[in-house]
């Protein structure tokens, strides 16, 4: 019988879990037995007992659970000193981001390691259960506006009082995904005017069914979107154009939310220091794309600064700060992807399937991940 395990997660500020107890009834259908690092979900509100309850093993350490582990699931890579410790041929699951962990993939490998990484699940009706990139992200485009509504000193709902009647707060959203849509859904429910701009024309229909305005470039833009559903470059006409639509926006707005994101290179910067001139004073600005450099030129990630009487958060794994709820949804995406592992409660995964060979970086200590492959030739040349 194959062996799951959990461990804690390592990075500092971490408190989510890769596995929530309430979700092991349905992994130990699987044929699975899980065993759980001591202490890896306290900081998320999972106690070793509640994990006991639901039948999993509780391990005193980590290097006790990669002992007995046929698979282990993490949520961030794993650390260099636990590499050691895997078992041969074990297989590892996790947000890997192989492209900007090129060392680790080789020391993974070397361990003859199967590696799957979570933030290459390709973007198929079939596999949203399994992407946690959209479920955290439904968690931070939440919190993003939650941050905004408590920095913000003005009321977000229109109110009418015998004092007098106060204007609705006006929200700018940059980037119509899924933090984008949910910041949106949030702030209409707080009472707020939405505006929303994405250089993708099919968000337009998803931004108007939330009930906020979709704001239109005068440019229409060329080839807009790859096969991951990410946005292309475009021309520099376009990008002078939406510069301005941008600027225009700001300079009316409240709070202004940035989502936009390419993965694995830096963030665009979408928000320029004149921009940010130009805003009124107490406004807001919470860049969700801190951790790849931010949207806003002034954005520090990590930090809160105020610049022109702007204050400009940029904040760094939001989804942590709400780590119950988004350990629970990293959990069912785990639990989703783990029905292409097994057959008739064996161990049996499906190599052929579209999201197994999307998502799959090393196959018994042999890299197969083509543009990973790409990348460390050119780091030979």
């Amino acid at each position: 019988m194959a062996t799951l395990g959990v461990l804690k997660e390592k990075v500092p500020g971490e408190n989510r879990v890769a596995m929530v107890p309430e979700v092991l009834p349905s992994i130990l259908k699987y044929g699975l037995q899980v065993c759980v690092e001591s202490g890896a979900g306290i900081n998320a509100g999972y106690f070793d007992e509640m994990y006991d309850d639901k039948g999993a093993k509780i391990l005193p350490t980590a290097h006790e659970v990669l002992k007995n582990a046929h698979i282990v699931c993490l949520i961030h890579p794993p650390r260099k000193e636990d590499i050691a410790h895997f078992v041969e041929n074990s297989i590892l699951i996790s947000l890997l981001y192989p492209l900007l962990h090129l060392d680790l993939v080789k020391e993974l490998a070397a361990q003859k390691l199967t590696v799957f990484s979570l933030d290459l699940i390709p973007r198929i009706s079939r596999a949203q259960s399994m992407d946690p990139l959209s479920s955290q992200s439904t968690v931070s485009g939440y919190k993003a506006l939650i941050m905004a509504a408590n920095t913000l000193p003005k009321f977000l709902p229109m109110l009418t009082t015998p004092a007098g009647t106060i204007p609705p707060c006006k929200v700018f959203v940059i980037g119509a995904g899924v933090a984008g849509l949910q910041a949106i859904a949030t702030a209409r429910r707080l009472g707020a005017l939405v505006e929303a701009y994405d250089i993708r024309p099919v968000a337009k229909e998803q931004v108007e069914s939330l009930g906020a305005k979709f704001v239109n470039l005068p440019i229409t833009a060329q080839d807009v979107e790859d096969r991951s559903g990410y946005a292309k470059a475009q021309s520099e006409e376009f990008y002078s154009k939406q510069r301005q639509l941008i600027i225009d926006q700001c300079k009316k707005a409240d709070i202004v939310i940035t989502t936009a994101l390419v993965p694995g290179v830096k963030a665009p910067k979408l928000i320029a220091k004149e921009a940010v001139e130009m805003m009124k004073p107490g406004s807001v600005i919470v860049d969700l794309a801190a951790e790849q450099g931010g949207n806003c030129e002034l954005t520090v990630p990590g930090k809160t600064v105020v610049q022109n009487h702007v204050i400009i958060h940029g904040p760094l794994n939001i989804a942590s700060t709400m780590a119950p709820q988004a350990s629970l949804f990293y959990s069912k995406n785990i639990q989703s992807f783990l029905s292409l592992f097994f057959k008739e409660n064996k161990l049996s995964i499906q190599w052929e399937d579209e999201i197994i060979q999307k998502t799959l970086v090393i196959r018994e200590g042999k890299i197969v991940n083509e543009k990973v492959l790409n990348a460390l030739n050119q780091q030979l040349s």
